[in-house]
């Protein structure tokens, strides 16, 4: 049986990483720095000979942004491509936006290393009428309040992921395409499904090998 590839690629730095703030589901954009990167990623797969059949990314532009350049410097930007908001990073609740270290700084750095590591922990939810709602942005305006995230636990993100790879990416492997790049954040995470499968896993973060 043919092994199937997958390689997962982290988003390249975003402004808010470079400023170290709590990111989620707010939509910034990748930093110059993170621009680099993600170039620097689609070299090193074309340098170890990687071509696709299929992508697959977050509807966060960070990780759309990333694809974009890695796949044109594969000269794959032919490549199908989906988008899933499953895909997208942890939702932060009423962290997103706050500075990292101003937050350890005002509830202490135990507590701030439990909302961050804590896997059944939820960081302070959002109320609905907060800017930052995920319900007032239009590309989430088909999903059900019950879809909608004020917070969100590790564990809770990837009870969201761990379906669509079992729905939407397992389906294609078994219809014969051959490897797969998904651009998204929690490349450790996949692993906890992917490991069970017949799959060559490489992930690929800020234009460098970790695993």
């Amino acid at each position: 049986m043919a092994v199937t590839k997958l390689v997962l690629v982290r988003h390249g730095e975003s402004q808010w990483n470079k400023e170290n703030r709590f990111t989620g589901w707010y939509d910034v954009d990748l930093s110059e720095k993170g621009v680099s990167e993600a170039k620097a990623a689609g070299k090193l797969l074309k340098e170890e000979g990687y071509s696709f059949d299929f992508a697959y990314t977050s509807v966060l532009k960070r990780a759309i942004h990333t694809l974009w350049n890695v796949l044109d410097e594969l000269d794959q930007a032919w490549l199908p491509v989906e988008k899933s908001w499953k895909l997208n990073e942890r939702h932060y609740g009423a962290l997103q936006g706050l500075n990292k270290a101003e937050t350890a700084e005002k509830y202490g750095d135990e507590q701030v290393k439990q909302w961050r590591r804590g896997f059944a922990v939820t960081p302070p939810e959002l109320t609905k009428d907060d800017e930052r709602y995920p319900g007032h942005d239009p590309r989430y305006a088909k999903l059900s309040e019950k879809e909608l995230p004020l917070t969100e636990s590790l564990a809770l993100t990837i009870d969201r992921v761990i379906p669509y790879w079992n729905e939407t990416i397992l389906p294609r492997w078994n219809r014969n395409c051959s490897s797969f790049i998904i651009c998204r954040w929690t490349a450790h995470k996949s692993r906890l499904t992917v490991r069970k499968q017949k799959t060559s896993l490489l992930a690929v973060t800020a234009g460098s090998w970790i695993s």
